[in-house]
């Protein structure tokens, strides 16, 4: 089931980022990304934001990707296990440049936008472990309800 994990982070736009708190209080956020290969994912943020100062306390994080439009019982999910925190400087432009792929045409990042003189801060997760949902009766495995799948890539 390799094959969902690429495909899935190619689909879609949003995903949702979990982080917790200093004193691991949850918190979940939509983020607008674009991904680096299957094991990195880059966006930007406000450092001042929630998410952003829970990774600071707390580089663990947890993601989520789906389509909020498919029909019940039709879904597909890539869930990520993960380490966050800001891209290096020298790195910087390349993932600007992933961003700026997925952006509308004629919108980009722009130096402006950017820290430390700008609002926004680019941010990655490390991916350390891929799961994708398996949903309940599916007739490859012994489930009933909906479950999670680690999976890897192939050798």
């Amino acid at each position: 089931m390799w094959d969902t994990v690429p495909r899935l982070l190619a689909e879609h736009r949003y995903l949702v980022l979990g982080t917790a708190g200093p004193a691991g209080d949850p918190w979940v956020t939509p983020v607008f990304y674009a991904p680096d290969g299957t094991h990195r994912v880059v966006w930007v943020s406000a450092p001042d934001s929630r998410h952003s100062r829970n990774i600071a306390a707390r580089p663990t994080v947890s993601v989520t990707i789906f389509d909020t439009n498919a029909p019940v019982g039709g879904a597909e999910a890539l869930y990520l296990e993960a380490r966050a925190g800001l891209v290096d400087e020298h790195d910087r432009p390349a993932a600007v440049g992933l961003l700026d792929a997925r952006l509308p045409a004629g919108r980009r990042l722009e130096p402006e936008d950017l820290g430390p003189a700008g609002p926004l801060w680019v941010y990655q997760a490390i991916v350390t472990r891929h799961h994708v949902l398996v949903r309940g009766g599916d007739p490859r495995f012994d489930n009933v309800t909906d479950a999670r799948l680690v999976v890897e890539p192939p050798a």
